[in-house]
């Protein structure tokens, strides 16, 4: 059987997500390779309750947002791109992810790291398709660092798409520090939720929330937050906040009522992105 573990689940969510939304009639992402994953994925030995969240249809909301964030982190990377043409991105926690081939990069201007059980899925899934290198291993460890400065010290771009909420705050923290003081004139955009949601009933209710609407207990293991943007800038002196961006700004956002909620903080930095640089 394939060995996801919870948090490794949410890779299934978001690629369904996708999925559901490339066929919409006025679909917010176009992103066929991942029906085709979905299809594949139907053969595989997974779980129970991975093979129905694979079956089951995520709530509008949800798919929506997920294609939403999926489309602004492609932007993200093809500008970095296109404004340094000796850049390298590298997709952090990337799952079962398929935007190498949304924004058309090089094989050798991209890489993936995640977990081995996931990247061993990925290369089972995707097999000779895949053109670029995945680095098997945890944000955390030390090694994938390492070797990837060995490749390339400057002009990186880190995403960290739906990850860095699972981790501990203390390693996160470490993390930045590493990245900060091991790779200069780069940038990252990684994904934030606010600190109340990662204690208390607050995160009560986003486990409750993760398990009704993708059917995965994944909310459970909410540990890193923030309470603004500029907080990360304290990891480091080289590490400044260029831009925040919420699912709500989006012109785009579905049902379209919830665009509205960006005025209000208290909603449009509950789970929201940051672009930051490193100097």
């Amino acid at each position: 059987m394939t060995d996801l573990s919870i948090v490794s689940e949410t890779a299934l969510i978001t690629l369904k997500a996708r999925a559901v939304e490339t066929v919409k009639e006025e679909p917010l992402i176009s992103d066929p390779l991942s029906i085709r994953l979905i299809e594949s994925l139907q053969s595989f030995e997974l779980s129970e309750d991975q093979h129905r969240i694979l079956e089951r249809k995520p709530p509008r909301s949800l798919s929506s947002y997920i294609a939403l964030r999926a489309r602004k982190y492609d932007a993200y990377a093809i500008a970095f791109l296109r404004d340094h043409p000796d850049g390298l991105v590298i997709s952090l926690g990337a799952g079962l992810d398929t935007r190498y081939w949304r924004i058309s990069a090089g094989a050798d201007k991209y890489l993936e790291l995640d977990l081995p059980e996931v990247v061993s899925l990925k290369n089972d899934l995707l097999g000779d398709r895949l053109e670029y290198e995945l680095i098997p291993g945890s944000v955390l460890e030390k090694e994938w660092m390492e070797r990837l400065a060995a490749k390339q010290k400057e002009t990186i771009l880190f995403l960290a798409e739906g990850l860095l909420m699972y981790l501990p705050e203390k390693e996160v923290v470490q993390l930045f520090q590493r990245l900060a003081s091991s790779f200069a004139n780069s940038q990252m955009v990684f994904e934030v939720v606010h600190r109340k949601y990662t204690r208390g009933f607050r995160k009560k209710m986003v486990e409750s929330k993760m398990k009704r609407r993708g059917g995965t207990e994944a909310g459970t293991s909410y540990s890193y937050g923030i309470t603004a943007g500029k907080d990360i800038q304290a990891y480091a002196d080289n590490l400044k906040v260029l831009e925040e961006w919420s699912y709500l700004e989006d012109p785009d956002v579905r049902p379209k009522s919830l665009r509205f909620l960006r005025h209000f903080k208290s909603f449009a930095r509950t789970q929201w992105t940051i672009q930051a640089e490193i100097k």
